[in-house]
C-alpha cells in the first residue's frame, strides 16, 4: 500500500529505513541499560549509540546470504561501530529487537490516526452545526419512519468517531510493550531490571512476562480496533452513497470541476470516494482477522506470525490513514439538498406521524389496539389512494370522536416532533466535552 495514497508521515513510519532506525534506537537502548548495569563497558554503549549506522543496501547485500533479516542488521552496523561492536546485540534474541522496535512503530502510527480522527470529527461537527435543524425523513428498513435532522444523522456519527478514538487510544497502550527477556522469556542472559532500564528509556512499559515474542492478543486487539473505526467510516459513506441515488438525492459527495464520472456516460456524478471507503473497510476487517490467526503460535514461538505482519501491520495503518483523510474531504465538501429533503418528506403524504396520532388517541382514551387498527386504516388508504393522510383522519368519525381536529393538527406538528433535537447536541456536544459546532453557542443550544 505504500505509494501515492499514503500520507508522508504514515509511510515514513512503515518504511525499511523507519524499520532500522528503530531496530538501532532498541540496541542503543539495551547497550546503555547493560552498562548502567555493568554489564557491557560504558565506553562501547557510547559507540552504539554515536557511531552506530547502517546502509540499507548494505544491509540488503548482506541479507542475500545470510537469509537473516537482524543478523544481516547487526552485521552492517557492526562495520562502522568498529572494536566495540562485540557488545551490540549482547545477550538478546531478535526478537527482543524486532517487538520492541515494532512497538515503537505502532504507538506513532495510533498517535497519526488519532489524530486523524480528530480531524475527521472536527469536520463532522461543523457539518452537524450547520445542519442542526435541516429536516429530513428518518428511515428505517430503507423506508419513511418519522421525521429527524440530518445534523442529527452528523451528531450520531460524531459520538461514534469519539469512541474510535478511545478504542485506537487503548489499543495504544496495550501494544507499547517491550521485552529482552530472550529466546524462551526466562530472562536466562540479561536480568529483568536491563529490560525496565530500557523500556524505560524508549518510553515503553515491559511486558509482564513474554515467550520469545511479545504476546500477540495485543496485536490483534490493535487491529480489531482499526477494523471498527474502518467499519465507521464505511457505514457514515454508505449513507452518502445512500441519500445520494438518484430517487432520493439528499446528499452528494464533492464532484471537482473536470472530475468524470463514466466514459460512457458524461452526465455521471457517482459517489466513487464513498465506495472506495466502504471497499478498503474490508480490508482492514480481513487484516483483523489474520491478526487472531497470528495469536496462537508454537509453544514459545515459531514465526507464521512473522510474515502476516509484515503486511497486516503497515497496511491496516497505511489504509485506514488514506480513508481519514479521503472521508475528511468527503465530508467538508460534500453537498446537501434541504429542498429535496423536505421534498421527500412530504413525499409519503404525512403518514409518518402515525405514530403521534396513536399516542393521541391512546392519551383520549382509546385502546391502543382499536386506535393502532383506525390510524393503519388510514395509512393503507393514503398509499393506496394516493390521499392526504391529515384530510383522511379528519374525516375518519371514529378517530374525530375521540381526537378533535386541534390534537390531530398539533399530531402534525414538526416542531414538537423535534423538539429535543437541541438537547440531543447537548448531550453529544456539551456533556462529553467536545467542542461546540460551528455555528452554535459552546454555553448551549441556541434556537
Amino acid at each position: 500500500m505504500i505509494g501515492r495514497y499514503t500520507s508522508p508521515e504514515m509511510g515514513r513510519i512503515w518504511s525499511d529505513q523507519r524499520k532500522y532506525e528503530t531496530w538501532l534506537q532498541v540496541e542503543a537502548a539495551a547497550a546503555e541499560a547493560m552498562a548502567r548495569a555493568g554489564i557491557v563497558p560504558a565506553e562501547a554503549a557510547r559507540d552504539i549509540r554515536e557511531r552506530g549506522r547502517f546502509d540499507l543496501a548494505r544491509i540488503e547485500e548482506i541479507e542475500l546470504v545470510t537469509q537473516h533479516d537482524v543478523i544481516a542488521f547487526t552485521t552492517a552496523v557492526a562495520e562502522h561501530v568498529g572494536p566495540s561492536a562485540r557488545w551490540l546485540h549482547f545477550g538478546l534474541t531478535s526478537s527482543d529487537v524486532i517487538d520492541t522496535a515494532q512497538a515503537l512503530q505502532m504507538r506513532a502510527a495510533c498517535d497519526l490516526i488519532v489524530s486523524g480522527l480528530g480531524g475527521l470529527m472536527q469536520a463532522v461537527r461543523t457539518r452537524a452545526g450547520e445542519h442542526r435543524h435541516t429536516v429530513m425523513i428518518g428511515r428505517t428498513h430503507g423506508v419513511h419512519a418519522e421525521p429527524m435532522t440530518f445534523g442529527l444523522k452528523l451528531a450520531l456519527w460524531s459520538a461514534e468517531l469519539a469512541r474510535d478514538v478511545s478504542r485506537v487510544g487503548r489499543a495504544r497502550d496495550t501494544v507499547s510493550v517491550g521485552k529482552l527477556s530472550g529466546a524462551v522469556g526466562t530472562f536466562a542472559h540479561l536480568p529483568p531490571s536491563v529490560e525496565a532500564d530500557a523500556c524505560r528509556t524508549l518510553g515503553l512499559e515491559p511486558a509482564l512476562v513474554s515467550s520469545q515474542v511479545i504476546q500477540r492478543d495485543r496485536h490483534a486487539e490493535l487491529l480489531a480496533a482499526l477494523a471498527i473505526t474502518a467499519s465507521s467510516l464505511e457505514k457514515f459513506a454508505l449513507e452518502i452513497r445512500g441519500l445520494q441515488k438518484t430517487e432520493i438525492g439528499e446528499v452528494e459527495e464533492p464532484f471537482a470541476k473536470g472530475q468524470k464520472g463514466s466514459s460512457a456516460m458524461p452526465h455521471k456524478r457517482n459517489p466513487v470516494g464513498c465506495e472506495q471507503i466502504v471497499g478498503l473497510a474490508r480490508l482492514v476487517r480481513a487484516n483483523a482477522g489474520a491478526a487472531l490467526e497470528n495469536n496462537a503460535l508454537w509453544h514459545e514461538r515459531d514465526i507464521s506470525h512473522s510474515s502476516v505482519e509484515r503486511v497486516i501491520l503497515p497496511d491496516s495503518f497505511i489504509v485506514l490513514d488514506h480513508m481519514l483523510r479521503r472521508f475528511t474531504r468527503i465530508v467538508t465538501g460534500m453537498v446537501v439538498y434541504p429542498d429535496r429533503m423536505r421534498e421527500n418528506l412530504e413525499r409519503s403524504r404525512g403518514v409518518v406521524f402515525s405514530g403521534t396520532v396513536l399516542l393521541e388517541l391512546a392519551r383520549r382514551g382509546a385502546s391502543r389496539e382499536q386506535a393502532y387498527e383506525w390510524v393503519q386504516r388510514n395509512a393503507m388508504r393514503s398509499f393506496s389512494e394516493q390521499r392526504d393522510f391529515k384530510s383522511l383522519l379528519m374525516a375518519d368519525r371514529e378517530i374525530t370522536a375521540v381526537l378533535p381536529a386541534a390534537d390531530i393538527e398539533r399530531a402534525f406538528d414538526l416542531g414538537e416532533q423535534l423538539r429535543h433535537v437541541d438537547d440531543i447536541f447537548e448531550r453529544v456536544f456539551w456533556t462529553a466535552g467536545m467542542p461546540a459546532p460551528v455555528g452554535v453557542s459552546a454555553a448551549g443550544p441556541s434556537n
